[in-house]
C-alpha cells in the first residue's frame, strides 16, 4: 500500500462500476466510468458465459488496471458482493490461503487475487451506492454494462431487463 505522505501527491480519480448478467449464470457485460478531468472515460466488455458477480469484479479490475501510475481512487459500486468482499472478507481469505470460513475454495478466486494486486498499487476508498436509485453515474454504468451485454449477445438478453 502507498504511504500516507505519497498519497497526498497522487492524482485522484472517481470510478463507477457495474456488471450485468442475464440469465445468471449466462452472458454478461461489465462497465466502468473513470471521472478525471473534463471527459469521462468509458470502459466496457462482455463474456459469453459468466456470472453477475464476475462481471462486477471485472468492472473494478479493468477500471483500476486502466490507470497509469498509482492514484487515489474513489470507487463506487452497487455490488455488496464486491464491496464487502474487498473491505471485509479479503483479509480472511488471504490469511486462510484463499479458503472461506467453511474451508471451501473462494469463488472467483482468480479475479479476487487480481483485484488484491491492484489494491496494493492504488489508495482506494470503496463506496456502496444503491443500485437503480438516484445516482446518475451508477445508472449510467448500468446502461453501459447492459449495452455491452446486448452488443455481444445480439440484444436478446439485455433488452429484457431494461
Amino acid at each position: 500500500m502507498i504511504g500516507d505522505d505519497a498519497t497526498l501527491s497522487l492524482p485522484e480519480v472517481v470510478i463507477y462500476t457495474d456488471g450485468a448478467c442475464d440469465p445468471n449464470p449466462g452472458p454478461g457485460g461489465w462497465a466502468a466510468v473513470l471521472l478525471t478531468g473534463r471527459h469521462p472515460q468509458e470502459l466496457v466488455g462482455s463474456e459469453r458465459r459468466t456470472t453477475n458477480n464476475r462481471m462486477e469484479l471485472r468492472a473494478a479490475i479493468e477500471a483500476l488496471a486502466a490507470l497509469r501510475g498509482p492514484h487515489r481512487v474513489h470507487l463506487y459500486t452497487d455490488s455488496e458482493y464486491l464491496r464487502r468482499g474487498i473491505t471485509e472478507w479479503l483479509p480472511d481469505w488471504e490469511r486462510r490461503n484463499w479458503k472461506t470460513s467453511r474451508r471451501t475454495p473462494v469463488k472467483n478466486q482468480d479475479l479476487w487475487r487480481r483485484l488484491a494486486q491492484l489494491m496494493r498499487y492504488h489508495q482506494i476508498t470503496w463506496h456502496w451506492v444503491r443500485g437503480h436509485a438516484d445516482s446518475y453515474w451508477n445508472t449510467y454504468v448500468d446502461r453501459l454494462a447492459r449495452a455491452a451485454l446486448a452488443r455481444e449477445h445480439g440484444g436478446r438478453n439485455a433488452a429484457r431487463q431494461q
